[in-house]
């Protein structure tokens, strides 16, 4: 999927995020909005795979349970980072950035999948 429309799809799902979970908050415009898409984007490119593979025994014995709270962190740290650069997005704890992540997985996906499927009606 091509990078512009993959930072569409995390922006849209993140916003949704901030719409359905208490604690996952954002206060600014579209734009910066897509500032935390890419720091979100950048975070999962590269320290996620890494967290992965380190917890990778612990995910096996949880079937795959602890990969939610590896996105949950992951999510935390897109906090972070972006309240470091005055994005405006903001995850107040654990359960927060734990629902946060599941609701961004699940519109990021089903997003994909509804661009992948008019792609190939095309």
């Amino acid at each position: 999927m091509p990078f512009l429309i993959r930072l569409l799809v995390n922006a849209a799902a993140l916003w949704v995020a901030t719409r359905l979970v208490p604690g996952v908050s954002y206060s600014g415009g579209p734009m910066p909005m897509f500032g935390v898409a890419l720091v979100f984007g950048v975070v999962n490119a590269f320290i996620a795979p890494v967290a992965k593979i380190l917890t990778f025994p612990l995910i096996i014995v949880t079937l795959g349970l602890f990969a939610l709270v590896i996105n949950g962190l992951m999510l935390l740290l897109t906090s972070s980072l972006s309240s470091a650069l005055g994005l405006g997005f903001h995850v107040r704890g654990f359960w927060a950035a734990f629902w946060g992540a599941l609701v961004v997985s699940l519109v990021s996906t089903i997003l994909s999948m509804l661009i992948a499927d008019s792609r190939r009606s095309d």
